[in-house]
């Protein structure tokens, strides 16, 4: 499925499509081989654990509250109108630690499997499952601390 030409209304997601990815809710806005871009309502307290992409740039645009994004022990606030960059093959973690949803536009480019992962991960709650569908689809996710 790619996106043309057109506008994909605020509440709206391709093909109707929204889904449930660890607890934040994706929608998906453009897509075509070259990026993926969707919308996302990351609820407080809620969080995507340390991961790479080893094939995509990734990046974050804040639109209301703010995330902790974690490089390794480097930690960072975005708030809205902060755009965070997290280059293929650096690990990240994205935390919302602020006590308030957030709401954002994510984006990767390429595109790569990440919308089928998406699709894939809709309402997955264990997280086992979680890693192994993520490392099907072009994400590591990286052990916890502790664990080698």
């Amino acid at each position: 499925m790619e996106s043309g030409a057109g506008i994909t209304g605020a509440s709206d997601g391709l093909q109707s499509l929204a889904w449930n990815v660890v607890g934040h809710t994706y929608t998906p806005k453009v897509l075509s081989p070259n990026a993926f871009i969707w919308h996302a309502i990351v609820p407080a307290e809620t969080f995507v654990p340390p991961h790479i992409h080893p094939t995509q740039d990734e990046w974050i645009t804040m639109l209301e509250g703010e995330l902790e994004v974690e490089f390794g022990p480097e930690k960072h606030v975005a708030r809205a109108g902060d755009t965070v960059r997290m280059p293929m093959g650096i690990a990240h973690g994205i935390f919302n630690r602020s006590g308030k949803t957030a709401t954002c536009v994510f984006g990767v480019a390429p595109s790569r499997k990440l919308f089928d992962l998406f699709k894939a991960l809709d309402g997955v709650t264990d997280p086992a499952e979680l890693v192994r569908l993520s490392a099907l689809h072009e994400v590591d996710f990286l052990p916890p601390p502790g664990d080698a």
